[in-house]
């Protein structure tokens, strides 16, 4: 019977357990050499959010608040939009960030026609506030942690 703790044991994930295992890693950016725990977590952030966008659009609509009723869906589905562009492009740099930003402020604007948005606007925004915060001490503490094994 072998220890499940010795350093001899290789792990051995299952096919899902690998594809969920590849999948962090590729939006945490590591195929390109660089991990970011902070786009890892934006990337989480803003997809929980492209949910709920299109439901605010949806809510619009079905409540006929806006002249014409069509303009909720127009909005929910071109946030909707910006949020998936930013999700496109978040390994490729800070413009993912800056775009996930510029969804939180159209999010909280969205309160203007939706009262009730503000609620969950300030939800995700501290959540993202949040998520910006540590993963950027996440990601420092990982390369102090590096360049001290290097040495």
């Amino acid at each position: 019977m072998s220890n499940v703790n010795e350093p001899n044991e290789e792990l051995v994930l299952s096919p899902s357990e690998e594809r969920a295992h590849n999948a962090a890693l590729r939006v945490s950016g590591a195929g390109s050499g660089q991990r970011s725990t902070q786009r890892a977590l934006a990337s989480i952030v803003l997809g929980f959010e492209l949910i709920i966008v299109v439901l605010i659009g949806l809510t619009i609509f079905g409540l006929g608040i806006t002249e014409p009723r069509e303009i909720g869906l127009y909005l929910g589905g071109g946030l909707a939009l910006v949020i998936i562009v930013a999700l496109g492009i978040m390994r490729r740099g800070k413009v993912g960030i800056y775009l996930g930003w510029a969804v939180h402020a159209l999010m909280l604007a969205s309160a203007i026609i939706l009262p009730m948005a503000l609620v969950v606007g300030v939800l995700f925004t501290a959540l993202w506030v949040f998520c910006m915060v540590k993963g950027t001490q996440l990601d420092r503490d990982r390369a102090r942690w590096i360049a001290e094994q290097s040495v």
